[in-house]
């Protein structure tokens, strides 16, 4: 099961993350699914304090156990 964030559209005073399970069993498929389950709204300064929190998390584990590869397709940015 893939829990997939997604920033939501959210107005200027909170950002809101949606989280869902990818429908899409086939990495080939041109429309993407998602079922949304779980949505946490929080403000811009503690969107960001989590930013940071997983950034050092991630390379700190990187750090102990090698570089995570995405192999995201060149559109997905």
């Amino acid at each position: 099961m893939d829990k997939t964030p997604i920033l939501g559209q959210t107005p200027r005073e909170e950002v809101t993350l949606l989280f869902g399970t990818n429908q899409n069993w086939h990495a080939g498929q041109s429309e993407l699914t998602v079922e949304l389950s779980d949505r946490i709204t929080v403000n811009p300064y503690a969107a960001k304090r989590l930013s940071i929190l997983l950034t050092n998390t991630i390379a700190e584990y990187e750090k102990r156990f090698g570089k995570l590869e995405l192999n995201l397709p060149e559109n997905a940015e």
